[in-house]
């Protein structure tokens, strides 16, 4: 599974990566994160707000930081 984390780094893009990288590590989930801070390269996603997570290169959540049971049952189905 290929998990990215879209944000220019303001505390709620921070808290996203805090609680997405918890939800692996506390199921067991194969997972590389990775913390895209570019710009350019979230705009090729079509995200105006950020924080958002992209799980295989579908946008699952944008604009806002989802709870610890909605990245679990994004990443986990």
């Amino acid at each position: 599974m290929n998990i990215k984390i879209l944000g220019t780094g303001c505390p709620k893009c921070k808290t996203l990566e805090k609680l997405t990288r918890e939800v692996v590590e506390q199921n067991g989930i194969e997972a590389t994160i990775t913390k895209v801070e570019d710009i350019m390269e979230i705009m090729k996603y079509g995200i105006m707000s950020t924080p958002a997570l992209v799980v295989d290169e579908k946008v699952e959540v944008k604009g806002r930081v989802p709870s610890l049971d909605e990245i679990k049952k994004i990443l986990i189905k």
